[in-house]
């Protein structure tokens, strides 16, 4: 199942090793501008350092090994974040990010309820899991506004957030 979708500001595209080489340059070339250093302060360290085009390359061929990896573009086709998808069994880990100065537009929760949305339509997955620093704040509040629910497991300094895609919304199971 192709994952790509559109919301009304984002065009969500996944991409994969087939994808044409334009669609790959223009991530590539977007790239060291999205993964600055205030994005990626609280990702793991295979993030840090994507200040070139030669690592972002090498970053994307690795992420596209790794993950499902879904580019974001605004209206105007400019590359502006990330959406991860890892399925472990029948649970789809998710991780987003979107550059600085698409902070505080909504956009996440925009990307999140459509995915959100998608995710439903996919009869494979059961959960959607999204781990996040327990210093990111907003990224905790647009989770727990989404209807994710806080898990009791921690690791090194991570929260998991659950999202049950089977769950009946209106109070039945």
């Amino acid at each position: 199942m192709n994952l790509s979708f559109n919301t009304q500001r984002l065009n969500v595209i996944e991409l994969n090793s087939n994808d044409t080489k334009s669609e790959r340059t223009t991530l590539v070339n977007a790239l060291p501008a999205i993964l600055t250093p205030a994005v990626v302060t609280n990702l793991p360290s295979y993030f840090q350092g994507v200040d070139s085009i030669a690592a972002a390359e090498k970053w994307l061929a690795n992420m596209l090994n790794e993950c499902r990896l879904l580019m974001l573009q605004s209206q105007h086709q400019e590359v502006i974040g990330l959406l991860f998808v890892y399925t472990e069994k029948h649970d789809a880990h998710i991780g987003y990010l979107l550059a600085e100065q698409y902070w505080g537009q909504g956009l996440a929760l925009e990307l999140l309820q459509g995915f959100i949305n998608l995710a439903c339509t996919h009869s494979y997955w059961r959960k959607l899991i999204a781990g996040v620093d327990e210093l990111n704040t907003p990224s905790i509040k647009l989770l727990k506004k989404l209807a994710f629910e806080e898990q009791a497991s921690k690791e090194n300094g991570m929260l998991f957030y659950e999202f049950d895609l089977h769950k009946d919304r209106f109070g039945d199971e």
